[in-house]
């Protein structure tokens, strides 16, 4: 009997250690991943959530930008970190596409979700000088431009297959147009920076990360491809209201290698809950033109696993892979 009582004084112990060492978590900086690069729209919404978790957990949290192969060395990076509950990331839309495209065997599958934070709707934006040189003042104008130089037009994504690639081939099916899709594989920001600069004639990221260019005059926004106008673009109409049925977005949201203890999830969970509600967060997002569309870990997980099925599917649709 005294045996088994001093086995289990042991157990408590340990127990209250362990319950005492994760009521202390986290005790120093947060590393967060982003896969794409700085001051596009996954940068600008990853940075906003950060500083909102930081008032909730208590410690620093430092953005780390970890580009390249269209996205796969970030996603990567976030799978792979030690799981220690010391780093976080953002997953992306394009994480679906990465096993049916041969570029990772990474999915949903190789990380714990937390929470999706974001979805952003694609829109289309023009280089506002090439767009008087041809008379094009609408989304109309602009599909009969299209259709009157098949192939000519270049509009810019980010990486090949990627989301705003991928929003391409949607406005090429739901509109009867044929344009270039030129690829950026470090993400939209450097798209919309050759948009800007007339070295392609425009782009198919969201409203966004178009913004800084269409407020300085260099870009022209002529349609969301949402069900609602943008906020920060409210005199902007959407392709629906314009006759052309063409709804696209991405999503973003938060998660951990595999391996974290459920105890720290539970925290960073709590936490990100929280965040989400944060006046500061919510001003940010509304400032940048992006859509809060929380969801909680196990819904996120859900939605992801969904994901998996559906972007291969939208993928063959517009020919970046082979229909099974």
């Amino acid at each position: 009997m005294k045996k088994f009582l001093a086995i289990l004084l042991a157990m408590v112990m340990v127990c209250s250690l362990s319950a005492a060492a994760f009521a202390d978590y986290p005790d120093k900086p947060i590393l967060a991943i982003n896969p794409w690069g700085a001051g596009g729209g996954t940068d600008n919404c990853l940075r906003a959530f950060c500083a909102a978790l930081e008032k909730q957990l208590g410690v620093t949290i430092t953005v780390d930008n970890r580009t390249g192969a269209s996205g796969v060395t970030g996603h990567e990076a976030i799978a792979d970190a030690e799981p220690d509950g010391y780093t976080i990331g953002m997953i992306t839309w394009e994480l679906a596409s990465y096993l049916p495209m041969d570029m990772s065997e990474y999915t949903y599958e190789n990380y714990i979700p937390l929470c999706r934070v974001n979805t952003d709707a694609a829109a289309i934006t023009v280089n506002t000088a090439w767009a008087k040189e041809n008379n094009i003042t609408d989304l109309a104008s602009f599909i009969d431009y299209c259709k009157d130089h098949p192939g000519e037009v270049k509009m810019g994504g980010s990486s090949a297959g990627s989301v705003w690639h991928v929003a391409g081939g949607y406005l090429m099916n739901a509109t009867g147009i044929e344009i270039q899709m030129v690829a950026y594989p470090d993400g939209a920001a450097s798209a919309v920076k050759a948009a800007a600069q007339n070295e392609i004639n425009g782009v198919t990221v969201s409203a966004a990360e178009a913004r800084s260019f269409v407020e300085s005059g260099d870009l022209t926004m002529l349609g969301i491809m949402d069900t609602v106008r943008n906020s920060v673009f409210p005199d902007v109409p959407t392709c629906e209201e314009q006759g052309f049925d063409c709804l696209y977005a991405t999503q973003r949201g938060m998660g951990l290698p595999l391996g974290v203890d459920e105890a720290k999830v539970e925290v960073l969970s709590k936490a990100c809950a929280a965040a989400i509600e944060d006046p500061d967060f919510v001003a940010a997002m509304e400032a940048l033109g992006q859509k809060i569309d929380y969801m909680d870990g196990p819904t996120y997980g859900e939605y992801l696993a969904q994901a998996a099925v559906d972007v291969p599917a939208a993928m063959a649709v517009v020919g970046l892979i082979d229909e099974e």
